[in-house]
């Protein structure tokens, strides 16, 4: 009965705190890996094959081709007047879901590594960081593969060498991020050399260890002819994006982007907490360093193969940073009342509170920033979609191929319109003599929506003097020039 009445306070908790992350983001819009993950579903749903040499094509991560395929009878045409739950909506509540999770776990190992103040404090930190709710707001895959990983560390803090529902749910993580095969193989090593086994055991976990990467292999191959391709994919769009990557990259990015998302009061009290907690309370200490030890190395491996360093590949060693830093300030009410270094470490602990007191201002500016940025590209997305639904559709699948300005509306509008990404082109990329051109209404739009800050080309192509306005509304403009049916 105790068990039953946890699971659901657990639930319970994780719904109210995924609440609490959107009230914080106000909104929430699926990011661009995860809507080609849709169109790709659909379009497998459908029995078509894949076209992959999109440009700028995401990754096939296994996880999202099977979300997309689940979600596939949601993923019907806006054109056609189709109205109900999109898949866009489901995918929205479940990455709120995913980040509530994410949220509720972090509170829960630093409550029982530290104690549980220090867990409400890490839990704190971690929701009120921009850079996780813009992730989760923005439906990454990053965020529910930190919350399995969370979750197999919680199962396995609360029973050592719990072995099949730990390496149960890093399959699932590896079927989102090659990281959790590291915790995988870590795990096995781990339970191989901690105590008696058999070897009927041992061939079950290796089993289950390499479901990650072998579903990830096969599935590449069968989708793509390659092996390889997720890995080839990836670096090709690092390398045309000009994102950071190997070993400059993870000495000279990596540790400001995990200082973006923790910023400076989480890290000194972070670094406290773990020199405090190495003093005294070095048995609590080392499961969160092993996590984190991992993360990193897996994550120093993927930069070195040539993929980019980017923020959200961070979050699980922020996550461990959150809980270091509610170490820091709570960490000393876990020694004996008598216990002299009590002392050194309240006062190191008053001193990270009046930091954390200090900053926060930045930090609600940060999040307004945030809700501004969502609120105004929802609004973009918004006037976007309304081309497509009024009567009669400005833009229409009748009439193609359609350009964009870019590659960022791409899967959108594939989605939208029921259409193979293939007949959606970025004109900065191939521009088309024919169809329909989709421009930006002003520069504010495309620096709002259509621009990435780190993009290297800020420029927005226009459309071709042959084209003719057809329509527009404050954010877009619909150019056309509509071949004459055959015949």
């Amino acid at each position: 009965m105790s068990g039953s009445r946890s699971r659901i306070q657990a639930v319970a908790a994780i719904v109210a705190l995924a609440a609490l992350a959107w009230l914080l983001a106000g909104r929430g819009l699926v990011n661009y890996d995860t809507l080609y993950s849709l169109v790709w579903g659909r379009e497998l749903s459908e029995g078509q094959s894949l076209v992959l040499t999109t440009p700028f094509a995401p990754t096939l991560h296994p996880f999202g081709i099977v979300l997309g395929i689940l979600l596939s009878p949601f993923s019907k045409t806006v054109a056609a007047g189709v109205h109900g739950v999109a898949a866009t909506d489901i995918v929205l509540v479940l990455a709120f879901l995913a980040l509530g999770a994410l949220i509720w776990l972090t509170y829960k190992l630093g409550s029982f590594w530290f104690g549980p103040w220090a867990g409400v404090l890490a839990a704190l930190i971690m929701i009120t960081r921009r850079p996780l709710l813009d992730f989760g707001a923005r439906a990454f895959v990053d965020i529910p593969y930190v919350a399995l990983v969370l979750a197999a560390a919680l199962i396995e803090s609360r029973r050592r060498r719990a072995a099949v529902p730990v390496l149960a749910l890093l399959a699932i993580a590896g079927l989102i991020r090659p990281e959790a095969w590291a915790f995988s193989g870590a795990y096995v090593i781990y339970l191989w050399f901690s105590g008696e086994h058999t070897p009927r055991q041992v061939a079950g976990w290796l089993a289950m260890a390499a479901v990650g990467p072998v579903v990830w292999l096969l599935g590449d191959w069968l989708l793509a002819g390659d092996v390889l391709h997720s890995l080839r994919g990836t670096q090709q769009n690092g390398r045309e994006l000009g994102r950071a990557t190997g070993l400059s990259g993870i000495v000279t990015v990596a540790p400001r982007r995990l200082g973006e998302i923790l910023r400076e009061p989480v890290l000194f009290g972070a670094l406290g907490g773990l020199a405090f907690s190495c003093w005294a309370l070095r048995d609590r200490v080392r499961a969160p360093l092993l996590i984190a030890a991992v993360s990193l190395a897996a994550f120093c491996l993927l930069a070195l193969a040539g993929l980019p360093i980017v923020g959200r590949y961070l979050l699980l060693p922020a996550v461990i940073g959150a809980i270091f830093c509610g170490a820091g300030v709570f960490g000393w009410r876990e020694l004996a009342g008598d216990d002299k270094r009590r002392r050194p470490w309240a006062w190191f602990a008053a001193l990270t509170i009046l930091l954390l007191i200090v900053f926060a201002p930045i930090q609600v500016s940060r999040l307004s920033n945030l809700r501004y940025a969502l609120k105004r590209q929802e609004q973009i997305q918004g006037d976007l979609r309304a081309l497509v639904q009024q009567p009669p559709g400005l833009i229409s699948r009748s009439c193609t191929p359609i350009s964009v300005p870019n590659h960022r509306p791409v899967p959108l509008l594939a989605i939208w319109l029921d259409l193979p990404a293939q007949q959606i082109f970025s004109a900065a990329d191939a521009p088309q003599p024919s169809g329909q051109f989709i421009a930006t209404a002003s520069p504010s739009v495309a620096a709002d929506y259509i621009l990435d800050p780190r993009d290297k080309d800020r420029s927005v192509v226009q459309p071709p003097a042959s084209f003719k306005s057809v329509g527009s509304n404050e954010s877009w403009v619909v150019y056309s020039r509509c071949q004459a049916p055959a015949g």
